[in-house]
């Protein structure tokens, strides 16, 4: 049987205030993890396999070793946010963190996006790298924030774009008359009619069947999509233009950037450039694989004259240019090493 043991008033009263000190103690302990962490919504419009995604859970893995576990993500992918325009649209009213956006569905708030949708930008890949990684990069970049208020972090992409078509492309003469879907951007329409195209607007989910019945002759879209999508079942010919490498804007709010800690901000800016090459690393090699699927599965690649190409869309895409005040950016790009 336990004996009970007196304990005086004042002892219980010290006691009491050691609690007391603990739990507070502990609860601003716990105050003060929950305040330093931090969880960044991650909206993207790609399915599990794409490029969009895998760079999204790079960006993740690389933020959770960098802050060692201070700063989460959490990856929204497969347009369960909306369309990027809707995405972007978030990012401006500070509902959302990290995106990744087409420059081309952004040019009604940037007029800068605009640089993006002009062909022949670049030389070749490694042009294209340099432009993106280098001063160039970063002055479009800065511009594009200043105009949104929405923070371009680093570029992804890697798609090569190529006309496809239900006919065949021995030559440029093949463009003539052809009923081409295109982007409703001034610079694309001017230089595929330069090219003797007629450029033609659809909605993407009514390209299949447009090849089908007639409505269009051909598209331009990068060898991944063109597989997915399965247009080479209606538009077995491929010419190889390679007008364009796409970009793609890993986007941040400027309201989740206001209230990052500077050691945050650098975290998050490091683990974005770091996942853009890889995101564009993967772009690229997928884009590669799929074109030697769309050949395995009986589409027609047709080499076109690129160089003759740039040649007859040079003049009136300057004019353009100019009227979009894009020169200079322009021969940035275009001078860039």
């Amino acid at each position: 049987m336990m004996t009970q043991q007196w304990i005086d008033p004042t002892t219980i009263r010290r006691l009491s205030r050691g609690v007391i000190a603990s739990a507070v103690l502990v609860g601003t302990l716990g105050a003060t993890v929950n305040a330093q962490a931090l969880e960044l919504r991650f909206g993207h419009g790609g399915t599990e396999d794409t490029a969009y995604h895998l760079g999204a859970q790079k960006f993740q893995e690389l933020l959770d070793e960098k802050s060692d576990g201070e700063i989460s993500v959490e990856i929204l992918g497969n347009s369960v946010l909306g369309h990027e325009t809707e995405m972007f649209e978030q990012q401006m009213a500070g509902a959302l963190d990290v995106s990744i956006i087409n420059p081309g569905l952004i040019t009604d708030f940037s007029p800068t996006a605009n640089v993006f949708s002009i062909p022949f930008l670049y030389r070749d890949e490694d042009h294209w790298q340099t432009v993106l990684d280098g001063e160039v990069g970063r002055e479009i970049a800065d511009r594009i924030s200043d105009e949104t208020d929405v923070r371009i972090l680093a570029f992804y992409g890697g798609g090569k774009r190529q006309i496809v078509s239900t006919e065949p492309l021995e030559s440029l003469d093949d463009l003539e008359g052809m009923k081409l879907r295109t982007n409703p951007t001034k610079p694309l329409i001017t230089a595929w009619e330069a090219l003797g195209a007629d450029p033609t607007v659809m909605e993407w989910e009514e390209i299949y069947t447009g090849l089908q019945v007639g409505a269009i002759d051909g598209l331009l879209n990068e060898a991944e999509w063109i597989h997915r999508m399965r247009f080479h079942e209606v538009a077995p010919h491929i010419g190889l233009s390679e007008h364009d490498i796409t970009v793609r804007l890993l986007t941040l709010s400027e309201a989740t950037w206001e209230r990052l800690t500077d050691e945050q901000r650098e975290m998050v800016t490091d683990a974005a450039q770091e996942s853009a090459s890889y995101a564009r690393d993967v772009q690229l090699e997928q884009d590669a694989e799929a074109l030697d699927l769309l050949v395995e599965e009986g589409a027609t690649l047709h080499e076109l004259d690129r160089e003759r190409m740039q040649e007859l869309v040079e003049e009136p895409l300057q004019e353009v240019i100019e009227e979009m005040d894009l020169t200079e950016l322009h021969e940035m790009i275009i001078n860039a090493e």
